[in-house]
């Protein structure tokens, strides 16, 4: 099952995982995405991979590590999350409403675009 996990409740969803190893965040936006706006991780490991490269790129991902992905508004990160837990992620969730929800519920300097 894929947590879907709204960006208020992201710092409770990363303190129910923290037995299993801090949690990482995946940005799966195009880089032209991240220049334009991004989330500032101060407590937890963001990590970027545009979801094209994701195939390639695999191999960086540890599948026993809680990952929660993040897009533009929930719908690729859902793919990826999809993708994932199909390829062995034990503990995976979307950020419902990608980087324009962290804007509007916990970051409002996060540029909208």
């Amino acid at each position: 099952m894929i947590d879907q996990v709204q960006p208020a409740q992201w710092r409770d969803w990363m303190a129910q995982q923290a037995e299993q190893g801090a949690p990482l965040m995946l940005d799966v936006r195009e880089d032209w995405e991240v220049q334009t706006a991004s989330v500032r991780p101060d407590d937890f490991e963001l990590v970027h991979i545009p979801m094209g490269q994701l195939v390639q790129r695999l191999s960086e991902l540890n599948p026993e590590r809680p990952l929660a992905c993040l897009c533009h508004h929930g719908s690729r990160s859902m793919q990826v999350a999809s993708y994932l837990t199909q390829r062995g992620f034990h503990k995976v969730a979307n950020i419902a409403g990608g980087i324009h929800a962290w804007s509007a519920q916990v970051d409002p300097t996060v540029p909208l675009y």
